[in-house]
């Protein structure tokens, strides 16, 4: 998966120190980017310098907006973690630390929504409500 970004450097700190990710090498491509490893299996590319970028300005923590899932171990662990970096509920909907939490999802597990700097959603879900 690949994500345009504004900020790299900004965008690298949110994958490493919210999404917990790790940095991976990439190779010398002539415009910047970083890459993360997520799971065993799949990469997160993060594109910077790109001229002619898709961004989602101006958008929320929608659930039905274009978005990627990430599947936690602990619900209440990820929630917590974010609730202690200054993610709340009751931020308004265009703030970039709302969270959007469905503990209830047709789905049938829990699920919550935050948004990258650059307004990426991001869902996070567990199979089960602990």
């Amino acid at each position: 998966m690949s994500l345009p970004v504004k900020d790299l450097e900004k965008s690298k700190r949110f994958y490493r120190e919210i999404q917990c990710l790790r940095e991976i090498q990439r190779p010398n491509f002539p415009f910047g980017g970083a890459w993360f490893q997520i799971g065993e299996r799949q990469e997160l590319h993060l594109i910077h310098e790109h001229t002619d970028a898709t961004y989602r300005a101006n958008k929320t923590t929608d659930p039905g907006d274009i978005h990627f899932a990430v599947r936690v171990r602990s619900f209440r662990a990820m929630l917590e973690f974010l609730q202690s970096k200054g993610y709340r509920e009751d931020a308004g909907a265009n703030d970039l630390m709302h969270i959007n939490v469905v503990l209830h999802a047709p789905t049938g597990y829990p699920q919550l929504y935050i948004l990258d700097p650059d307004r990426h959603l991001i869902e996070i879900n567990a199979e089960k409500l602990d």
